[in-house]
């Protein structure tokens, strides 16, 4: 199981490094408008126990390309042999071993058979209501411990790879004796002594054995939903390569968007900053969270939506989309938009390999602080090697003045104009935007009219 890696002080090599506003930004577990999330789209799965798995999977995605490869391996097979995995024990029966395991039920803990044998039949005697709990704990962990040997005996799971293997290996080791061996084949019912004895095993002596079965087959659980939602959106699974940092994806769209429009992405160390212009609504921003949240998904071991898709894992994610002004710390909007830079450039400058989305930077200054801040960091930037980063600006004359820097790359999207109205084909283009809409914009909607007392 990966720790939480989200403090940016403390990284786990293996481990893909995401903040706050960046799992905020792509919608990972939380979003403003109230809809889908990340996590809701991939929470296919069947237990509580398997959804914590997977959240904890989606907050610390890999970095390490050998442990993606595992992820990928074991998605493949389950994939592969999908029908195996229907004979897991059920959700209800794992969540019920849970609840008696964490119970408060009165418990014989001597080992004496005679000390045993008098406080046995006591609580046998006297507390009847605590006595049918614990034979009916029992009777659903037998059912569950042979549901997992019933489950593990397939002849399919000798040919599985990645991180199934360790898995498998792990839940075999734990069934063996002495630990597990002497539990019942079958649901157990009878003598009171031999039904307490059991209770005495599964939540002192073994309690820790079942309780770890339990949750290797919740991580089991989050890799069949990692599977199916794989499957079951025709995603692609990404080439994870090695050497210079790169991004490369045909067909990709966003998870969310139906009948979206696709596009390429190709960013390197050639050209690792893309540069990206156009008018609102256009598509520049959908685009940079499509790119972000496809990515972050490859990070998982996941398929993506896209119709191909390489990469070279990153160490560090940083989005800026929605940042806000902070009126408790009394920092202002320009303020937070030159910490999230300053956050990234510490990232950098300890030789982390970073990708980086900015959506139109430096909103909270003037024209002429934003142009200069623009074409600085744009400038930075194109010069940070084993980096990538996908910045979108209004100021398109921001593109006379970084075409010398070199490792830049232009792209933009642009508005149709005709009909009394405007329309968008979401179309990737390569060069700089030369529309200037805004005031069309507010014609279109009628606002001159309304402040002019023109309106009906």
């Amino acid at each position: 199981m990966k720790s939480d890696a989200l403090n940016l002080n403390i990284l786990d090599p293996d481990v893909l490094n995401l903040d706050g506003l960046t799992l905020k930004d792509l919608e990972i577990f939380e979003s403003d408008s109230g809809g889908q999330t990340l996590f809701d789209l991939c929470n296919q799965s069947r237990s509580e126990g398997g959804a914590r798995i997977l959240r904890q999977r989606m907050s610390a995605p890999w970095s390490n390309p050998d442990r993606i490869r595992e992820t990928q391996d074991s998605l493949h097979f389950i994939q592969e042999h999908r029908s195996v995995f229907n004979k897991l024990p059920s959700a209800y029966a794992m969540g019920r071993v849970g609840h008696y395991l964490q119970d408060i039920l009165p418990i014989v803990t001597h080992h004496n058979s005679l000390e045993f044998a008098i406080n046995a039949f006591s609580l046998w005697a006297n507390h009847d209501t605590h006595y049918r709990s614990i034979v009916r704990g029992i009777q659903i962990t037998c059912r569950v411990i042979q549901g997992i040997r019933e489950f593990m005996s397939q002849a399919e799971l000798q040919s599985a790879g990645g991180e199934l293997v360790q898995i498998f290996q792990e839940i075999q080791t734990l069934l063996e004796p002495p630990g597990l061996a002497k539990v019942p084949t079958e649901e157990h019912a009878g003598w009171a002594f031999k039904i307490l004895r059991l209770d005495q095993d599964f939540r002192i002596h073994e309690k820790e054995t079942v309780s770890r079965l339990l949750a290797l087959i919740f991580e089991i659980d989050a890799l069949v939903a990692m599977a199916d939602v794989t499957r079951n959106n025709g995603y692609v699974m990404p080439n994870v390569e090695e050497g210079p940092m790169r991004v490369v994806a045909e067909g990709l769209v966003h998870p969310f968007l139906q009948q979206a429009v696709a596009n390429p992405v190709n960013i390197n160390q050639e050209q690792r900053v893309l540069f990206l212009t156009g008018p609102n609504m256009a598509g520049k921003t959908t685009y940079l969270r499509a790119f972000a949240t496809s990515l972050y998904l490859a990070h998982l071991g996941m398929g993506v939506p896209a119709s191909r898709f390489s990469f070279v894992p990153a160490e560090q994610l940083f989005s800026s989309i929605s940042l806000s002004d902070d009126l408790s710390s009394g920092i202002s909007y320009f303020r937070a938009e030159a910490l999230r830079v300053k956050a990234i450039a510490q990232a950098i400058s300890k030789g982390h390999r970073v990708v980086a989305i900015m959506d139109e930077p430096f909103k909270g200054t003037n024209v002429k602080d934003a142009f200069d801040a623009s074409k600085a960091i744009l400038e930075r930037f194109s010069t940070k090697e084993a980096c990538l980063f996908m910045f979108s600006s209004h100021l398109i004359e921001l593109s006379e003045h970084i075409s010398d820097a070199g490792k830049i790359d232009c792209r933009y999207f642009q508005a149709e104009e005709g009909e009394g109205r405007l329309r968008f084909d979401y179309l990737l283009r390569p060069g700089v935007s030369s529309q200037r809409l805004g005031m069309r914009v507010l014609r279109e909607e009628g606002v001159f009219e309304l402040l002019d007392g023109r309106s009906e």
